[in-house]
């Protein structure tokens, strides 16, 4: 299970049109590319589903949020409170997404996609504010991963689309790769 996660750092106690844009944005890139969506310390009320039409009220992005519903019917949205000494067991590694990982728990994409496709799960936290993850979330993660390998630094939008997008492509490649095929140039 691949989790893209969105890590509230912008306003924990107000839902603002910030937050209604990253989440609905984060709905389409997620369900097309077969990842679960994650919101962490959300100021929101309900289950996924009621939360999935909420948001979906409010936006024409994905099919005026089709895919947040179509994800919360499918199980694949989750509502989860900031983490004391973790999270939950079934979203697997944890992996902090920054453009400056620690040398010591830096995995690349390719490697987190080969173990992804051995069937490992791991939850991408993405830091929704104007600071990025929080401190204690790169303590807490097992794995630091610059999306890009290159230290650039993305905008939380542009992130959003990044990280599933190459994941699910470098997967895409290593399964043609194991039916005998040759890599195509870029892979």
């Amino acid at each position: 299970m691949l989790t893209l996660a969105l890590y509230n750092t912008y306003d924990t106690r107000r839902l603002h049109e910030a937050h209604l844009r990253a989440i609905a944005r984060a709905g389409p890139i997620t369900y097309a590319y077969g990842f679960h969506l994650a919101l962490i310390g959300f100021p929101l009320s309900g289950g996924p589903i009621d939360v999935a039409e909420e948001i979906s009220s409010h936006t024409t992005i994905g099919e005026g949020g089709n895919y947040l519903i179509e994800l919360a019917e499918r199980n694949r949205f989750h509502l989860l409170d900031f983490p004391r000494k973790g999270f939950p067991a079934q979203f697997g590694n944890v992996v902090a997404t920054t453009r400056k990982p620690e040398e010591e728990k830096e995995i690349p994409s390719l490697e987190l996609a080969e173990r992804a496709l051995s069937g490992e799960s791991f939850m991408l936290l993405v830091g929704l504010g104007r600071h990025g993850l929080p401190g204690e979330s790169f303590k807490i993660a097992r794995y630091h991963l610059d999306i890009t390998g290159k230290k650039v630094s993305l905008e939380t939008c542009t992130a959003i689309g990044a990280i599933p997008t190459r994941i699910a492509t470098l997967m895409e490649a290593l399964k043609w790769e194991r039916n005998g095929k040759k890599r195509r140039p870029g892979y």
